[in-house]
């Protein structure tokens, strides 16, 4: 089969569109043909080396797609060959740790394209108990930039935020894939979005995703806009998927007793913020990382019924993954990318 390979970490130039073995679904698991693979940022940063470099190499990236089912193994149940499936991007591999909750903390957690094989190639192997039937009746290029953004950004949202109807949201970077979802969510949730972006490109996206409020964080003091909007109180949930400097903002745009989720470091790793403006007014600052099955399921229920649509900005060929992720680099991205592994 054809897969986008990396035999060493480092700029997009790494991946190469080359052929490897075809896999066998063992016991318990499927082998999916893959419609279309999801590019998400996580792919960017696992192929520079900055997430770790304790990977088998050569090695296939990502983590997101959408496939339709061609062969099972033996003891599956309730699937068979033709079914279009999504499967959960991230989950325990260890079967006695299948029911831990949130997944995330199982000791054997692995994400696709990180702790194995990922979905760049034209086959995936996969867990039975880890595929959701695809029912959203979207294009596999659409479908397949939600799994990742879908799951984590409903756990952020919906689990961690505990955002409920009638609260104000600010959300971090809200031009991005993963934003632009997780406004859709808050939206579906009844409240309130506020988004911050970097230019018009990305404040269209945020504005035709639901943003009630879009901020341009180059030319705006974001907090001041944040407390005029909420009438000086602030915001009841922001959601911070950026980290670095943005962070200390983010805990300033919060209200008193208000909530940070802390969910991505895209503008960095390392925080630095005067902790009497967390607890002096009793703020909360919650981390969080990937979903469940649950939050996958719960965000694809959404999907079916119109209340959150995909943010695909384009899909390229699966030998085009150099390309794609040389896009994410330069932040040149206004939503998500796809890659068809079976385009020519």
């Amino acid at each position: 089969m054809k897969a986008a390979v990396m035999h060493e970490f480092g700029g997009p130039e790494v991946l190469r569109y080359e052929d490897i073995a075809t896999p066998k679904p063992g016991p318990e698991h499927v082998l999916l043909k893959v419609l279309a693979a999801g590019v998400n940022r996580l792919d960017h940063y696992v192929r520079e080396g900055s997430v770790t470099r304790a990977i088998p190499l050569p090695h296939v990236l990502g983590i997101d797609a959408v496939g339709e089912i061609v062969e099972v193994g033996d003891g599956v149940a309730g699937l068979q060959s033709g079914q279009r499936v999504i499967p959960v991007p991230g989950f325990p591999l260890d079967e006695a740790e299948a029911d831990v909750r949130p997944a995330v903390t199982a000791s054997s957690f692995a994400l696709p394209g990180l702790g194995f094989r990922g979905t760049y190639a034209q086959y995936f192997e996969v867990p039975a108990r880890w595929l959701v039937q695809d029912e959203t009746g979207l294009p596999p290029e659409a479908a397949a930039t939600l799994p990742l953004v879908l799951t984590s950004g409903t756990r952020a949202v919906r689990t961690v935020g505990a955002v409920k109807a009638g609260d104000t949201v600010l959300m971090q970077a809200g031009g991005s894939g993963s934003g632009s979802v997780m406004i859709q969510i808050a939206k579906a949730l009844g409240a309130s979005v506020a988004a911050t972006v970097r230019d018009d490109v990305k404040g269209r996206l945020a504005t035709s995703a639901g943003a009630d409020l879009v901020i341009n964080a180059r030319q705006d003091d974001v907090v001041a806009r944040i407390k005029d909007w909420t009438d000086g109180r602030g915001a009841d949930v922001v959601i911070d998927n950026l980290g670095g400097a943005v962070l200390a903002q983010s805990i300033e745009a919060a209200k008193p007793l208000g909530v940070v989720v802390a969910y991505g470091f895209a503008a960095g790793p390392d925080v630095s913020f005067d902790i009497r403006s967390l607890f002096f007014p009793q703020k909360q600052l919650r981390g969080t990382m990937s979903g469940d099955l649950e939050d996958l399921r719960w965000g694809l229920a959404q999907v079916a019924a119109g209340r959150i649509r995909p943010t695909l900005d384009r899909a390229l060929p699966l030998s085009a993954a150099a390309e794609a992720h040389r896009l994410i680099a330069a932040n040149r991205v206004a939503g998500n990318l796809a890659l068809l592994p079976w385009a020519g």
